[in-house]
């Protein structure tokens, strides 16, 4: 392959939908030796999978490649998501992760081929693109073609637009259409259209992962999740190791909670681009992980570690969330979050109920237990230390309030002066 044809290879995400697949012949039609990629960050068949390639190729990628970043999104996204603790906006938990890591996978093939050219599918209408775009800008010298979005400067219509295109090609295009636009992974399921974007109530084909409440099965379920220095290393006894890692324990957390109705949410609030979002999601593990660490980490925790701690998740969530994975940072927050995990360990049953996830059992050495005292039942102060420390503790909220009160009465009961007389006098 001479200089100049290896000046124009590219490497394109792809999942096989009609947006990715509309920019395979594109990409063709403007110059480009197209390399397919895609990659596998869980909750897609074998047989899937193998339909993708035949089709990457069948619309002209000259080859298709494949990845799977299951481990990897436990170890960079879920381990940390886990030890934060806390949801975007205290409602989603970041289904949207893998993207960061599908954009390492895609580049890591770029500098195999030694191309810096990189494609997606992302259109200029959500958030995905500012994830891709900045990821790619963050890890390297790149140059990103974004077909979606160059359509869109001349059509509205994108979707029949690409439709049309791709069968005056000769390709052939889906006639299945879907109400809802389906997003999954190993974190879960992220569901939108139809009713979900009108803001009504979602009807039940909109969920993928989990089991209608209704038709849950009436038997409850334990499970036991062990934790070292705030990470996960057992699910039920078995301890993770290279036959049983990380992402095959997420899946196992998966359809357990899935067959119970647990991890089911609806996010409404602000996305990225500015706009209110709405969507549905389905996330059994990360609601079952983060019931239980959150329970071992609020015996153990300091008062004020718990409370600070809250301030450092969210920041780090909304970085996230965002699309500034790469962000300085967002490595100094987890070398913080880090560092409070050094005695969160033990281990945490949980009671798995119809939608319900409880932490009815918490084992570990470094509870802050004090054995002199029981809250509520016995303490080893007197009545009067008690009396003393209320006295003391609220002197300030007390006084103030005290204050207030004199402050209220003495507006309620003041005769007005001479100029406030006068001024009614004029006003009549």
């Amino acid at each position: 392959m001479n200089q100049s044809s290896q000046q124009k290879l590219i490497v394109l995400a792809f999942s096989g939908g009609l947006d990715t697949s509309f920019c395979v012949p594109y990409l063709i039609e403007a110059g480009y030796v197209v390399h397919t990629i895609f990659v596998d960050s869980g909750g897609i068949s074998s047989t899937d999978k193998q339909q993708i390639e035949k089709r990457a190729l069948s619309l002209g990628a000259i080859q298709h490649h494949q990845v799977n970043i299951g481990q990897a999104l436990w170890q960079q996204v879920i381990t940390p998501m886990v030890k934060a603790g806390y949801w975007y906006q205290n409602q989603y938990p970041l289904l949207c992760s893998d993207r960061y890591l599908i954009v390492e996978a895609c580049l890591k093939l770029c500098d195999q081929l030694g191309t810096q050219y990189f494609a997606h599918g992302c259109t200029g209408m959500g958030n995905d693109q500012v994830r891709f775009d900045l990821a790619v800008q963050s890890l390297g010298d790149y140059t990103i073609i974004s077909p979606i979005r160059e359509i869109q400067k001349h059509t509205q219509q994108v979707r029949e637009y690409e439709k049309q295109y791709l069968i005056e090609k000769g390709f052939d295009v889906s006639d299945k259409v879907s109400k809802y636009s389906i997003n999954e992974n190993l974190l879960g399921a992220t569901i939108s259209g139809s009713e979900i974007d009108e803001w009504q109530s979602p009807g039940e084909a909109s969920y993928v992962l989990t089991t209608p409440p209704s038709q849950v099965d009436s038997v409850d379920e334990f499970v036991t999740i062990q934790f070292l220095h705030g990470e996960v290393v057992a699910i039920n006894k078995n301890c993770l190791d290279e036959s049983f890692t990380g992402e095959h324990a997420v899946q196992r957390l998966n359809q357990i909670g899935g067959k119970l109705a647990i991890g089911r949410g609806i996010y409404t609030g602000d996305t990225t681009i500015g706009l209110k979002g709405r969507i549905v999601f389905e996330a059994p593990a990360l609601h079952c992980l983060n019931i239980a660490h959150t329970a071992l980490e609020q015996a153990i925790l300091s008062k004020a570690q718990n409370r600070f701690k809250t301030q450092v998740a969210q920041k780090w969530t909304e970085l996230v969330y965002e699309g500034f994975f790469y962000d300085p940072l967002k490595m100094d927050l987890e070398a913080f979050l880090n560092s409070s995990q050094k005695q969160v360990s033990g281990e945490v049953t949980l009671l798995l109920s119809n939608g319900q996830a409880q932490a009815v059992a918490i084992t570990s050495p470094n509870i802050l237990k004090d054995k002199q005292s029981i809250y509520a039942q016995s303490a080893n102060w007197n009545i009067e230390e008690a009396q003393g420390f209320i006295k003391l503790f609220g002197k300030s909220s007390t006084m103030a309030a005290n204050q207030h009160l004199i402050d209220q009465s003495n507006v309620n009961c003041a005769e007005p002066d001479a100029s406030e007389s006068k001024l009614v006098e004029k006003a009549s």
